[in-house]
């Protein structure tokens, strides 16, 4: 926000979310309104309840409620505004990274955050992505000012906060420049998926929606894997790898009519119905 105000702050607003997950959510509220009345910068409040969203983490609950509390107040209370500019910053990024390899993730999620993104029909930026937490923290100390901290980044019940106290000072003793060689495993990792969606989009041209079962067949079994990926996201359902795999195999066994296919995906399932799959959402 500070750094914003610098550069154009007669087009400039603010926004917080009130998330309800915590007391101090209304300390952290008066904190923004008491900088954005310093700045002469309108402030909106939004609050969402993320804590009964079935089937998220937390974390992934208060995320999606975030951006979507974002996007409905800038479009509607400002709708010439196209662009929200957000402080994750190097440390966020390596954190995010850690996990999704603690997890399993494939490239979407190696990929980290993106610098810009398109969501909900705004564009995103994160300008602090290589910039690590502490040379922040210096620029505001430097500049006078003051923020708060989340009291919740002491308890080391959540993974994110034993990486952040206790893995990365490891890390950074072995590697020191690893926040800038994260980073850039995270941009390779990005390029690599923005080319697998776009071979996912022409193999979906070639194997239809509903996907044909004969031309899956014709492409590798990672090009299977890739492009009923992107069918079933389009059908708005997500797949694990076990999934995934479970209905490749079942795939490459259907060469008779009366083979049948109903696997278990997401929420729904994925069946056979003549030639093609087709995806059913509970």
């Amino acid at each position: 926000l500070l750094a914003c105000g610098h550069i154009r702050p007669w087009q400039l607003s603010g926004v917080y979310v009130h998330h309800f997950l915590q007391a101090a959510a209304d300390d952290f509220e008066r904190h923004c309104r008491e900088v954005c009345a310093k700045l002469k910068v309108p402030l909106s409040v939004q609050k969402v309840d993320a804590r009964h969203l079935h089937g998220c983490s937390p974390e992934d609950a208060a995320r999606r409620a975030r951006y979507a509390a974002l996007a409905e107040v800038v479009q509607a209370e400002w709708p010439e505004v196209h662009d929200v500019v957000l402080a994750q910053h190097a440390d966020d990024q390596v954190e995010t990274l850690l996990l999704a390899l603690s997890r399993g993730a494939g490239l979407p999620g190696l990929a980290c955050m993106p610098a810009v993104a398109e969501r909900h029909g705004v564009t995103y930026h994160r300008p602090w992505l290589d910039v690590p937490g502490s040379q922040l923290r210096d620029a505001l100390r430097a500049a006078g000012e003051t923020w708060v901290e989340d009291p919740t980044n002491t308890d080391t019940r959540y993974t994110r906060n034993r990486i952040r106290a206790q893995l990365l000072p490891v890390i950074e003793q072995a590697f020191p420049s690893f926040r800038q060689t994260f980073a850039r495993s995270a941009s390779h990792a990005a390029q690599a998926q923005t080319l697998l969606q776009e071979l996912a989009e022409q193999d979906l041209q070639i194997v239809g929606n509903p996907p044909a079962i004969k031309a899956l067949q014709q492409l590798s079994e990672a090009r299977q894997s890739n492009v009923l990926r992107l069918w079933l996201a389009l059908e708005h359902s997500q797949a694990s790898a076990a999934q995934l795999q479970a209905l490749l195999v079942q795939v490459k066994a259907c060469t008779t009519r009366g083979h049948h296919i109903d696997i278990k995906v997401g929420r729904g399932f994925v069946r056979r119905d003549g030639a093609v799959l087709r995806c059913y959402n509970l």
